[in-house]
């Protein structure tokens, strides 16, 4: 799975399954729901930490690349592995905005809505107008964002990893590609000084909390560059664990238990991992 993840980080997984279409996915989930065979799709595995002995049961991964925009409306439709950048720079060039925070952010448009993606003062929820998904049945259904129960890095997806995101129709707003091109740059300019970009991570490993910035405290512990073999809290960013040499899931799970002591014996502060942990211990 480290071949999946942007951690590279991870165990094998018995079974890895890309699927064309929804055909093929409702086939494989039968058959894993049949047998009772544990199943999980993934997106782009950016916010994913898989243990080191892997993952029992079938791991999938959607590739329909549907993308569908209307320039005129600014409306998208598009399936759930789509890259959210690259969609963020599509949409940019035909002078639709409101997706510029999502320029550099490694993930797919599934893995947004189930997270409510965000950055730079932006989320995913902030277009989204429906999702289209299958549910636990293999019916698939729709709901609209109301209906999504978003939140801080939350949906209705979070709760229910049953649920598999198929698609999602956004509403974007038009601009000048000038003015949206601005926006992304100064963005980036933003990332690249403030993130760790130039190693394996899995983005901010912890939320943010309600009225202080989780990577202050981290920060104040003294905890900046604190390493455990191969993993490592960033120098640059006290946010990031960051993967600076073969880090195994184990190094990066014994630097989060630390981090999380520290923060609470000194702050009182009990900090939540925004990064999802997976397979078996």
């Amino acid at each position: 799975m480290k071949n999946h993840t942007s951690f590279k980080i991870g165990g094998p997984a018995d079974f890895f399954v890309k699927f064309k279409n929804i055909d093929e996915l409702k086939k494989v989930k039968s058959f894993a729901i049949s047998n009772n065979i544990p199943f999980y799709i993934i997106g782009n595995g950016s916010n994913l930490l898989v243990r080191d002995k892997g993952i029992r049961g079938i791991v999938g991964k959607i590739e329909f690349d549907k993308i569908k925009i209307d320039e005129k409306t600014g409306k998208v439709i598009v399936s759930s592995d789509y890259p959210v950048s690259k969609l963020a720079r599509k949409c940019a060039k035909l002078g639709l905005s409101k997706m510029e925070f999502l320029v550099g952010i490694p993930g797919t448009i599934g893995g947004a809505v189930k997270m409510n993606c965000g950055a730079y003062g932006g989320e995913i929820k902030d277009i989204l107008v429906k999702t289209t998904y299958l549910d636990e049945n293999l019916e698939i259904k729709e709901m609209l964002n109301e209906e999504l129960h978003f939140d801080y890095r939350h949906s209705i997806f979070s709760e229910k990893p049953e649920y598999i995101v198929l698609e999602t129709e956004l509403q974007l707003e038009k601009d000048l590609e000038e003015n949206i091109n601005s926006r992304i740059d100064e963005m980036m300019k933003q990332r690249l000084e403030k993130q760790p970009t130039n190693y394996p991570s899995a983005g901010s490993t912890f939320k943010r909390l309600k009225d202080k910035a989780t990577a202050k405290l981290i920060d104040d512990c003294g905890l900046k560059g604190y390493r455990v073999g191969g993993a490592e809290v960033s120098t640059k960013h006290a946010g990031f664990i960051i993967n600076v040499d073969n880090s195994t899931a184990k190094d990066v799970l014994t630097i989060i238990e630390t981090v999380k002591t520290k923060v609470y014996e000194r702050f009182k502060e009990k900090i939540e991992l925004e990064v999802i942990v997976i397979g078996e211990e």
